[in-house]
Parts: structure tokens; C-alpha cells; sequence
């Protein structure tokens, strides 16, 4: 399933790109833990991780300021908790609901331009922005 409407990125790709900037925990195939700031996400699930601590599988634990862990090394990744109030989870929501249909705004103005809008909008209403 598709979170963007096309057929390219899943929801674990999504999730991986909206965790970046926050700490990670990744198990990889060797059975290294690792633990570090997850810097970029790529859509093939390599990972760029920054300040990393890594734990080998005799125990032996190493700082790395940098590491690049390839997607296909990955068994488990553990995001942060703050990821289940993800935006995108409102999508498939929103989706399931209405079968398939994009959200209402899919296309819309974005950003400064969409908060200008919608100013203008509420305003025409008599709303919380009326003057």
C-alpha cells in the first residue's frame, strides 16, 4: 500500500524518512546493534546514521561519527515512540475511509500560500480571523 498515492514508496519507507533526525536502534544481519542519529533514509532502506554507538556480536562496543548501513544488511530498525501520532497515519486513515481517495487538499497550495487561503477563507465566513 501506498501512502502517496503512487506505487513507489510503502509505509516503511515513509516511517524511515520521518524518523530522520532522531535516534535510532538498528539489528543487522552480522548481529551488530547500532544506535545512533539517523541522518538520511534512502528508498532502497540504506541508512545514513551519525554519533553511532556499535555493538558487535562479541560485545565489544565502538563510537563511529559517521556509519552507512546498506538497506539489504537491515533485519530490524526501532523507531522513536513519537512516530505513531505520524501525519501519514491520518492518510491511510483517510484513505481506507473513503476508498482510495485522495486527501481533501491533494494538490492544493502548500505551505505560506495555503495559510494565506485559508485566511482569506475564514475571513469570507465571518470566522476566528475576521478583523
Amino acid at each position: 500500500m501506498s501512502v502517496v498515492g503512487n506505487n513507489r514508496v510503502g509505509i516503511p519507507i515513509v516511517l524511515l524518512h520521518d524518523a530522520e533526525g532522531s535516534v535510532v536502534s538498528i539489528e543487522t544481519r552480522k548481529g551488530e546493534l547500532i544506535r545512533g542519529i539517523l541522518h538520511e533514509a534512502e528508498d532502497m532502506m540504506n541508512l545514513y546514521l551519525q554519533k553511532a554507538n556499535v555493538l558487535d556480536e562479541r560485545g565489544n562496543e565502538r563510537y563511529v561519527p559517521q556509519l552507512y548501513v546498506r538497506g539489504p544488511e537491515i533485519v530490524f530498525v526501532v523507531l522513536p515512540d513519537m512516530l505513531k501520532r505520524a501525519p501519514m497515519f491520518n492518510r491511510i486513515k483517510h484513505w481506507r475511509k473513503h476508498g482510495g481517495a485522495p486527501p481533501e487538499g491533494v494538490g492544493a497550495a502548500v505551505g505560506q500560500a495555503a495559510a494565506i487561503l485559508r485566511k482569506a477563507a475564514e475571513r469570507r465566513k465571518g470566522g476566528a480571523f475576521a478583523g
